[in-house]
């Protein structure tokens, strides 16, 4: 079965749940790129063009991937399109690779069409997700757990709005303006105030820890980092998509999630 993922990180789940049963293209897979300003490439049109199935981000993210699918038309075809899977319209938050309810329901939607385009192999793609869930997310979900338990109501800042789902998760209290962070991630331009803010955040101490995205630090964000290390406040650092290429969406996200443990635990003590 030939299945195409816009970005690498729901390609990589897409991949392990299919097993030997599928082939998986992603067309986001260079740490480099910007998933919001793709330009797709002739091979991206043939790879969309033989695709049985498709998944894309949606929510305004990956516009240029619906294009594509539009401009290569194939009879029996399914998109699976994550913003309308969780009901997350355009201008939400896009990032849903972040909120770990959204990516079992990724998991459980991906499962239910690799079973519906082929049947005869049911048994194998649930066995395949049984295996995802105990053994491949197993550390993920865990460390997600262990954060939450330790570090649950600890204040913390963040560059843009890609940790705002995952804070929640993990229990922590987000305290960045969301105007900041939809800002950055949007990249347009912050309001004063809103950087006056974070300023006054960061040199009173009212955050434990700053997180930012090391692949979209923009002058303000550097300042940030450089007055957080200054105020002596730890910081963590994630990225949008799969770093190193070529990791599995666990691996990445277990190393991000320890370097914000150790980053927390360095904050409090604890």
């Amino acid at each position: 079965m030939a299945v195409v993922a816009a970005e690498n990180f729901w390609g990589s789940i897409a991949a392990q749940v299919g097993g030997d049963r599928v082939q998986v293209t992603n067309i986001i897979d260079n740490p480099n790129a910007d998933p919001h300003d793709y330009e797709p490439t002739s091979e991206d049109a043939r790879s969309m063009a033989s695709a049985t199935f498709v998944i894309v981000n949606g929510i305004g993210y990956d516009p240029w991937a619906d294009r594509l699918v539009a401009a290569n038309p194939v009879p029996g075809r399914d998109v699976l399109d994550v913003g309308k899977l969780v009901d997350v319209p355009v201008g939400g938050n896009p990032h849903q690779w972040y909120a770990p309810q959204s990516v079992q329901r990724v998991i459980d939607a991906i499962t239910a069409e690799y079973k519906k385009l082929d049947a005869k192999d049911a048994s194998y793609f649930d066995r395949q997700r049984s295996s995802f869930e105990t053994k491949g997310i197993a550390q993920y979900e865990g460390l997600i757990s262990v954060i939450k338990r330790k570090y649950a109501g600890t204040p913390v800042g963040a560059s843009e709005s890609i940790f705002a789902l995952m804070a929640p998760a993990l229990g922590l209290d987000l305290l960045t303006p969301p105007s900041f962070l939809i800002a950055i991630s949007e990249g347009t331009e912050p309001t004063p105030g809103d950087k006056a803010t974070i300023d006054h955040q960061i040199q009173s101490h009212q955050i434990e820890v700053y997180v930012y995205n090391r692949q979209n630090a923009t002058p303000d964000i550097q300042r940030q980092i450089e007055e957080a290390r200054s105020a002596g406040i730890p910081v963590a650092t994630i990225t949008e998509t799969l770093v190193p290429a070529g990791a599995s969406f666990q691996a990445w996200q277990v190393r991000e999630l320890r370097g914000l443990a150790a980053a927390l635990a360095r904050a409090t003590g604890r």
